[in-house]
């Protein structure tokens, strides 16, 4: 993989300013970026229509580069003032002016979907708030956080395949809650060791169970009772979420309700993982391998291929 495809070593090589990168070299960069973090860009984007894979490519970008400037700089301080340049980006994308390969790229998906520049705005927002919100004292705190950090993604996505309407941006709303909470489940050793508690305070004092006690626990590298029994109730919180957007899939273009469908059986099944390790993702972080990722894209595949031979078609309102 070239280094300089990753966002902080082309900083460190280009700086902030520059001239504008050509359409041609600029989408080549946002695939490439794209296809060398295959694990984490959904592998079930190569079912989605080819006319959208560049979009999907140039959208993805965006994101890790936020991600990136917000975990990867080295320090909180020199994270905010990234974003913030990343936000000027931004703005001079809406205003015809991107210089930066990724906006390049973007600005051409932006104008051929009508994309709002909100739900761009609101990812680097939750970006931001990773570096000076780092504990939640409520289950609504977090929720609100998550509406920052993961259901723009969501609304992106749909906005790429032309739905635009309310009623789908609430379903997905259920789903990339519940996959940045069941992220967040599986990675709690990981987050504390950067600074970051995100299960709710309030959960923990319900439970007899306070951040020092977690830190203990990490201490001697297993989940105590109290422990695994809050984590059951965040997995079969969570878990309700996944079932209150799975309906969003019948209610789409049978190529992306195969990703969609993908993302929230995905998540499920890391939480039945969480499950079967009683609920202790101190000892263990669970992770999908990658034939049960495979037998998951299948599985789905072909469930929605069923659906489609017997005639059941997505209709364009879920209403």
């Amino acid at each position: 993989m070239n280094p300089l495809l990753q966002p902080i070593d082309f900083v460190e090589k280009h700086g902030t300013r520059f001239s504008a990168w050509s359409l041609k070299d600029s989408l080549a960069y946002t695939r490439s970026l794209s296809v060398s973090h295959y694990e984490n860009f959904h592998l079930a984007s190569w079912l989605l229509p080819r006319q959208l894979q560049q979009d999907f490519f140039n959208v993805y970008a965006f994101c890790r580069w936020a991600d990136d400037l917000g975990d990867e700089s080295g320090s909180a301080e020199r994270s905010l003032n990234l974003l913030d340049w990343w936000q000027e980006e931004l703005t001079d994308l809406y205003r015809g002016k991107a210089t930066h390969p990724v906006y390049v790229a973007l600005q051409e998906t932006v104008h051929k979907h009508n994309i709002p520049q909100e739900p761009f705005n609101n990812l680097i927002r939750g970006f931001v708030q990773d570096q000076t919100i780092t504990r939640y004292a409520t289950h609504n705190e977090l929720l609100m956080y998550c509406r920052y950090s993961a259901n723009p993604v969501g609304h992106l996505i749909l906005h790429l395949c032309g739905y635009k309407d309310e009623e789908r941006r609430r379903l997905s709303d259920f789903t990339c809650t519940a996959l940045q909470l069941t992220n967040f489940w599986q990675d709690v050793a990981h987050d504390w060791s950067i600074g970051r508690l995100y299960i709710p305070l309030e959960h923990m004092r319900s439970f007899d169970y306070s951040p020092a006690m977690f830190e203990e626990d990490l201490n001697l590298g297993r989940g105590s009772p109290a422990f695994r029994a809050l984590m059951k109730e965040l997995v079969e919180e969570t878990k309700k979420l996944f079932n209150k957007g799975l309906p969003l899939a019948d209610h789409v273009d049978r190529h992306l309700a195969v990703d969609l469908e993908l993302f929230s059986r995905g998540g499920m099944a890391i939480l039945e993982l969480i499950r079967h390790q009683n609920y202790d993702t101190i000892r263990h972080r669970p992770r999908l391998g990658a034939i049960k990722r495979l037998r998951l894209m299948l599985g789905v595949a072909a469930r929605r291929l069923l659906r489609n031979r017997l005639y059941i078609r997505p209709t364009r309102s879920p209403d």
